[in-house]
């Protein structure tokens, strides 16, 4: 339970533009929901700013 709670608060940065993808401000532009962690964002989500995959994001 404490590995899924981390989960939920484990930011990621968009090693192209710095954006940080905070799981518990969302996506509320692209329709994610508050609380939606990293790891459970559609395959096909990309970063708001510059467009970047999933895969160019790293946790911070």
């Amino acid at each position: 339970m404490i590995e899924e709670n981390k989960a939920a608060t484990d930011r990621y940065r968009c090693t192209i533009c710095n954006y940080i993808y905070n799981p518990a401000e969302g996506d509320m532009e692209n329709n994610i929901k508050p609380g939606t962690p990293f790891d459970q964002l559609p395959d096909d989500w990309v970063c708001p700013i510059c467009g970047a995959s999933k895969d160019a994001f790293e946790k911070i």
